[in-house]
């Protein structure tokens, strides 16, 4: 009997890359933000490759094996690179060769492929701008903001909205997610473990992100959160196992 290799373990993903709208210069990271979720066995970008707009994408595609695809803009205004993806994506999807998808856009209009792939149970990822419309966002079981995939001042305790000085963007404040996630997670105890609010934050918001707020893992977004939030290790259960109680509850 074959013994499966690591690679062989892992699922796999196929990742999709709108060329239209993405960045060249982020492809390293979204390749490796893909990763981490299987093995990208499938990389694919779609654009007329005629246009000016692409010859950006060259370099980066050679250095990390990404397939171009050539779709002709036919018609001024129609957008044959979403036809194009959309099709191949339905194409691998009943062809069984992955278990999960990651679609790279900032487009609404893969909203609904991004729907149907998770009808079908399998896993659905998208990474785009935050100006990513949310339905295509809620859409996916985990979307990845490209804001996110650049280094980030440091934030200590993100609390309530407030304007940072390099974009003039908003971030909003983190708590209610945090709560809400812990109250699904809760057990009778009183203690929730971290990777099930992980999961519940997710259901919540596909987009929620530690380095929204500036943390690199959510375990020091809460640990953050010091006035709310207790936090213990559990090593009986892991050397990552993380418990976390709301301050002020009695433990049962």
């Amino acid at each position: 009997m074959e013994i499966p290799s690591k690679d062989q373990e892992r699922a796999k993903v196929a990742i999709l890359i709108d060329g239209d709208n993405a960045s060249p210069t982020l492809i390293g990271k979204i390749l490796s933000e893909a990763g981490k979720h299987g093995l990208t066995t499938i990389r694919r970008i779609y654009g007329d490759w005629t246009m000016s707009n692409m010859k950006g994408w060259k370099d980066a595609l050679n250095n990390h094996a990404v397939q171009p695809i050539q779709q002709f803009r036919y018609t001024i205004g129609k957008n044959a690179t979403d036809s194009a993806m959309i099709i191949d994506a339905m194409d691998i999807l009943h062809s069984g060769l992955v278990e999960g998808f990651c679609i790279v856009s900032s487009d609404s209009d893969y909203t609904r492929l991004a729907t149907r792939i998770r009808e079908s149970g399998i896993f659905v990822m998208g990474i785009g701008e935050a100006k990513t419309p949310r339905p295509f966002v809620n859409a996916c079981n985990l979307f990845v903001y490209t804001e996110n995939l650049v280094p980030q001042e440091i934030v200590e305790k993100p609390r309530r909205k407030k304007t940072t000085s390099k974009k003039e963007t908003k971030v909003n404040d983190p708590l209610p997610f945090l709560k809400e996630a812990f109250e699904l997670a809760v057990t009778e105890d009183g203690w929730a473990h971290l990777s099930t609010m992980g999961l519940h934050l997710h259901q919540l918001d596909p987009g929620f992100d530690p380095r929204t707020f500036g943390f690199k893992q959510l375990s020091q977004l809460i640990k953050a959160q010091d006035n709310i939030f207790e936090v213990r290790h559990q090593d009986d259960k892991g050397p990552n196992a993380v418990a976390v109680k709301l301050k002020g509850q009695p433990v049962t």
